[in-house]
């Protein structure tokens, strides 16, 4: 599977500065100090329903973190997957009456179109589910071997209590997991189960839904945390420096998926920090599939919407706060990339080294967004009402927007 086309990121004089991120697990901030090359892995879409705000939201958020990786003269290896086989995809694909294949091809390629029109950084390694089953079987063939999974009707079982660590990523206790997984996909009450939080690893077949070999496994696909760790291992190692998604993949996918890895490698940690982005709402509510109160970034394109408005209306956020979409917080985006287009259209303006070194700091500052838009803000007003004499200057502050915060003037 194939990513988008990347957007050049113009260069800046002088290096940003090392990003210090609210961590989940430690539930408070780290310093990330990568070496030559930084590893973040992003849990992707389930295809279909894409690309709706929240999905917007939470990969913005982490094109910031590449962002600011690269004005520090690291490169940047980006994995993300896409879970092309799911229960909620083929439901949908049966609602609708649509091959699911066909309904997942289809939003995933909407899904690289909005990720271009948003300049958002490609993943290097962009990686489906369905072609990672032939890494998927043999590390589930592993824990079952190791004693750390166990099967159930045909279909197997990863044990919790396989990894010491388990609870650490969330910090949950036992209620509030049991409560989670029951609302996010798990099936906590199925008699037979050794505890109630135990994930499936592989499904066997089921009537008239699709199956894959798995050698000793029997025909069936696999979970849903097995998928990503899988990726993840392949790509990356043990140890990566960024595990990130939603907030609602704090339990059970990055829990789930942390332990598995750990108990495979015996390692620890999978990940070094775990980030989350908030949840964006509609009408008082958060945007769902299940609700079905989502706006589209392609509806909004189609309409006629400036990419980059979309862009700053996700910026005005920061990326752990729940917020509402509104008609008013998009006006206010655009009128603001209007203000900043016409300031750096001017062939001159006030010195901008400074507001560089501004945004940088705001940025490296668990990714405050807002701040940095404030400091932009500041810039073009100034530039509004005075003036400058720097013919450097809005060049320079065009670049900045581009480079820090994917937003093209």
């Amino acid at each position: 599977m194939h990513a988008w086309p990347a957007s050049e990121v113009p260069a800046l004089p002088g290096s940003g500065r090392d990003l210090r991120i609210h961590d989940t697990a430690t539930g408070g901030r780290v310093t990330l100090a990568p070496g030559p090359v930084a590893r973040i892995y992003v849990c992707g879409i389930t295809p279909y329903d894409a690309t709706h705000m929240g999905h917007a939201a939470t990969y913005n958020a982490f094109d910031l973190v590449q962002r600011v990786w690269l004005d520090t003269k690291r490169q940047v290896h980006y994995v993300q997957n896409v879970t092309d086989i799911d229960d909620p995809l083929l439901e949908r694909a049966v609602r609708d009456g649509e091959d699911w294949t066909a309904l997942a091809e289809r939003e995933t390629v909407l899904f690289r179109e909005d990720m271009t029109a948003l300049r958002m950084l490609p993943p290097r390694h962009y990686i489906g589910a369905v072609e990672s089953i032939p890494k998927i079987v043999p590390l589930v063939e592993r824990l079952r071997d190791a004693g750390a999974a166990y099967e159930l009707e045909g279909d197997i079982y990863f044990s919790v209590a396989a990894d010491p660590s388990f609870g650490s990523v969330s910090g949950l206790d036992a209620e509030a997991m049991r409560l989670l997984s029951a609302e996010r996909g798990g099936d906590p009450d199925r008699p037979g189960k050794k505890n109630p939080l135990d994930p499936m690893l592989w499904m066997a077949a089921r009537p008239g839904e699709p199956s894959w070999d798995g050698a000793s496994l029997g025909p069936g696909r696999p979970g849903w945390h097995i998928e990503c760790v899988a990726i993840a291992l392949e790509h990356l190692g043990m140890g990566f420096d960024v595990q990130g998604g939603g907030s609602d993949l704090v339990f059970p996918h990055h829990e789930m998926g942390a332990s598995h890895a750990q108990a495979l490698t015996g390692e620890h940690p999978f990940a070094k920090s775990y980030v989350h982005a908030g949840m964006v709402a509609l009408d008082g509510e958060k945007m769902s599939k299940s609700k079905g109160n989502l706006v589209f970034v392609s509806a909004l394109r189609r309409q006629g919407t400036d990419p980059a408005a979309i862009r700053l209306a996700l910026l005005a956020h920061h990326y752990r706060a729940d917020w509402e979409w509104t008609d008013a917080v998009l006006s206010e985006a655009e009128e603001r990339l209007a203000r900043w287009r016409a300031a750096v259209s001017r062939p001159d303006g006030p010195s901008a080294e400074a507001l560089v070194e501004e945004v940088r700091e705001a940025l490296a500052d668990d990714l405050d967004a807002p701040r940095a838009l404030a400091a932009i803000d500041r810039w073009a007003a100034a530039q509004t009402a005075d003036g400058g004499t720097d013919p450097a200057a809005p060049g320079l502050v065009s670049r900045a927007a581009d480079a820090l915060l994917g937003v093209a003037l």
